[in-house]
């Protein structure tokens, strides 16, 4: 059995996922220990417990440790299934953390997988759910994988509530990634969204926004707004945020997102929004912060090298790298250092259900 220490790196629930969705695939067993031992509140919460359920459920695999507050888990995969699994993480865990869990496990799945899942689709310290289907998703297709996400209700911090489908046609094989520079702006999409609250939130978010992209010499904008009145509105509770993303003539993405605060002004929101685009964009990669580190499972499994540019190196991309390491010994290089741009090299293992 391969044994991770949780509390390495930044020590969060990264390591988890990735740990147990590489043991999910390989077929082998993993122990990690000291799960996000150095958290104020270490151990499981709700929404790890789910990850892990769920990647379970694909794999028939047998679990111990999967209560809250846990700090070790045991995971051993006995065989792979597809089919349809539904799961309600309660409250506002987040979505967007199980599909980043459970996504590696079924890109390679021996039949179509549907995911239904009812928790957070906005909610601080995770990528919202807009960023997953319209920056993540977009950058699996360049690697060969089908993920369709749909949103079918929000559901912010505290009461969640919100529901997400997500189907996915998994692949032979994943095909490497070369993504290294952004090139040419095309221009700038985005969604901003408020839920039982006035409509004029999300027009402001919005408007703020286009604003600070034009001062900085970006014209080519559509961002949508998405609210509710109040006879319509079936969410739980109340709740804004906004996602952007800028596209390239070379067809990359730059996600930035922010949520709403109670007492913070609409425009702030939007205004913090655009000048984190800007920021990475300034770098001139082609992969933005969030998601390099996310990449990284399916860069060390597809067959060939992949090559990205990273706007910004993070812990989290340090981590899940020494993750991958130690599951599957994958050779790969990282040029530039934490908090500024890099260009990670992956070698990957070419990973086939046919091996």
């Amino acid at each position: 059995m391969i044994e991770i220490d949780g509390s390495h790196g930044e020590g969060g629930g990264q390591i988890l996922r990735t740990s147990v969705a590489l043991s999910a695939l390989t077929m082998r067993p993993v122990r990690i220990s000291r799960i996000r031992a150095g958290r104020p509140k270490p151990g499981l919460k709700r929404q790890h417990m789910a990850g892990i359920d769920i990647i379970a459920q694909l794999v028939d695999a047998k679990v111990s440790g999967l209560d809250i507050g846990s700090t070790a888990v045991e995971f051993s995969p006995q065989g792979r299934r597809g089919g349809h699994y539904s799961y309600d993480v309660g409250t506002a865990g987040s979505i967007s953390l199980i599909l980043q869990a459970a996504l590696p496990t079924a890109a390679l799945a021996p039949e179509p997988i549907t995911l239904s899942l009812t928790g957070g689709t906005d909610v601080s310290w995770s990528p919202p759910i807009d960023y997953m289907r319209e920056v993540f998703a977009h950058s699996l297709q360049r690697m060969g994988l089908h993920v369709e996400v749909s949103l079918r209700k929000r559901g912010h911090f505290p009461r969640g509530g919100g529901r997400v489908s997500c189907t996915i046609t998994p692949v032979e094989e994943l095909t490497p990634l070369e993504l290294v520079y952004f090139g040419d702006l095309v221009g700038v999409s985005g969604i901003s969204h408020c839920v039982r609250l006035p409509p004029h939130v999300a027009r402001r978010q919005a408007d703020s926004a286009q604003s600070v992209l034009r001062e900085n010499g970006i014209e080519q904008i559509a961002i949508d707004t998405e609210s509710y009145q109040k006879n319509e509105d079936r969410h739980l509770g109340p709740g804004s945020g906004i996602v952007i993303w800028a596209e390239s003539e070379q067809g990359a993405k730059l996600g930035a997102d922010r949520l709403g605060e109670r007492g913070k002004p609409a425009e702030d929101v939007g205004s913090e929004c655009a000048h984190q685009l800007i920021d990475e964009l300034s770098t001139g990669m082609a992969v933005d912060s969030h998601l390099c580190d996310m990449l990284v499972p399916y860069m060390v499994l597809a067959k060939g090298t992949s090559m990205i540019g990273v706007t910004k190196i993070t812990s989290h991309l340090e981590t899940n790298l020494w993750v991958a390491q130690i599951m599957l010994s994958v050779d790969f290089s990282l040029e530039g250092a934490v908090g500024g741009p890099g260009k990670l090299t992956v070698r990957g293992v070419g990973f086939s259900l046919r091996d």
